[in-house]
Formats: C-alpha cells, structure tokens, sequence
C-alpha cells in the first residue's frame, strides 16, 4: 500500500512537470494566434482548451487514487492500533489473575535439595490427589483442553483444590508436554497457599530441575529462598537468592532476589 502511494506520488509529480510544457507551449501558441484567420485561432484555442482539460482530469484522478490510498493506510494503522491495545490488556488480566494466587509480594521457588528432601512426601500426597481427579472429571484425553480445564479450576471456579487433583492427574498422563513447567509451578503455588511449604518446594524444585530453560524456573528458584526464609533455614535461603542472580541475571526474579538478599 505504500508503494502504491509513493508510485501516485511520483506520477503526480511527473504530471505537474509535463503539464508545464503544455502550458507554456499553450502561452507560446495563443501569442502566436494573433495571426492568421480568425477561424485559424479559434481552432488553435480550442486544441489548447481540450490539452488542458485532459491534463486537470488526469490530475484530478492521481489525486483522488492518492487520496484514497491515504484513507486506506488510515485505517490500517487504526486496525493495528485496536488489535495490539486488545493483546496488551489481554496480557495485563492475565498478570492480575496471576498475582491474586500470590500470597506474597515476593516471588519464590524450588531447589534441588527441596526436591530430595520432599520428593517422599509430595509423591504420597501425588497418588491421593491423582486418585481425587478421577472425581473432578476433568480429563478428556485432549491435553490441551485437560490443562485449561484445570486451570480454570483455579482462575475462573476458585477451586484450588479440584486445581490440585486436575493438574496432578495432568502431569502423570501428558509428561512430554510443553505446558509441564507451568504445571509443575502451579502445583507449587498453590501448595504453598495452601502451607504446604514441602510439598510446594518439591514442585518448584522439578521445573528447576528439569527445565531449567523455561521462563519459570527463574521464578520457581526464587521461590525456593523464600520457603527456606519461612522455614527459618536463612543460609539455605541466600545460597538459593544467590544462585538465582547467578543463573538468571537481569530477570526481574533477580531484582527480587537482590532485594531479599540486601534485606
């Protein structure tokens, strides 16, 4: 569309410049039209009349072509306007929802050390809720749609428990899924609202663990210090705030972390 609108733009151009010469062409002739017959100039007028007749309706349609190609690059650009306003409020629901399930202002996460020494007592507490899913009727065979559902338990329906039971059964039947960090952190967080601290370590501790490269393990690790904070164990604490700044430097969990560490 801009190309088209720099082609009318040149052309324009263009005619202006050659309109010149007819004009001057046409001063040159109506002077010269002094002589000869009369029927002779009124002929030479004439031809001069119609040349500049054609010339203003050319003109005229390049700037109508021009004009119209404006009110379509107009509209575009407010098109563009709503869509990328619709994502951003989109993306801001989504932060709030996110930070109702909080029960803190900072972030936490999960170890390697937490998942040792939690992983007995989260697999126990995994087969109780894992047999609680097949109540909540949330599994459809869809992995997408099992994990929204389940999801959905927690943001839409406030049933963080049902939550549980949906996700543990969730992360059993679809482990090669690229939803499984954000699972496994749910899973965390909402142990840990729940008090659940080991448990809730030992989640946090498998998105660290196994997928040390998605965007939450940086937030899982964080919530690992602050756990050891709750459960007064402060060296474990900075060991983990500090492998965090280490690992996942410039993320806003670092900042966090930098935070607690000065504190």
């Amino acid at each position: 569309m801009i190309s088209n609108f720099r082609l009318h733009t040149l052309g324009l151009s263009l005619l202006i410049g050659v309109a010149a010469v007819p004009a001057a062409h046409a001063q040159a002739s109506i002077s010269s039209a002094g002589s000869g017959s009369t029927e002779d100039r009124v002929t030479t007028l004439e031809r001069i009349s119609n040349a500049q007749s054609q010339l203003l309706q050319q003109l005229q349609q390049q700037l109508n072509d021009t004009q119209s190609d404006i009110d379509a690059l107009r509209g575009e650009i407010q098109q563009n306007s709503y869509q990328l306003n619709q994502v951003v409020e989109r993306q801001k629901q989504l932060y709030q929802q996110i930070d109702t399930l909080s029960s803190s202002g900072a972030a936490a996460s999960a170890t390697s050390s937490a998942s040792s020494d939690n992983s007995q007592q989260a697999s126990t507490t995994d087969q109780s809720a894992s047999d609680a899913a097949g109540q909540v009727g949330t599994q459809t065979g869809d992995m997408n749609k099992d994990y929204n559902a389940a999801v959905d338990l927690v943001l839409k329906q406030n049933k963080p428990d049902e939550a549980m039971a949906a996700l543990q059964a969730w992360v059993k039947k679809y482990p090669d899924s690229t939803y499984q960090p954000n699972a496994n952190y749910w899973l965390g967080q909402l142990y840990y609202n729940k008090g659940q601290k080991d448990n809730a370590a030992y989640y946090f501790a498998t998105v660290v663990k196994k997928y040390p490269k998605s965007p939450k393990s940086a937030e899982a690790l964080l919530k690992i210090g602050t756990i050891m904070k709750d459960k007064n164990q402060l060296d474990k604490a900075k060991s983990v705030w500090q492998q965090v700044i280490q690992l996942y430097p410039n993320t806003p969990s670092a900042k966090v972390a930098q935070k607690a560490l000065a504190e």
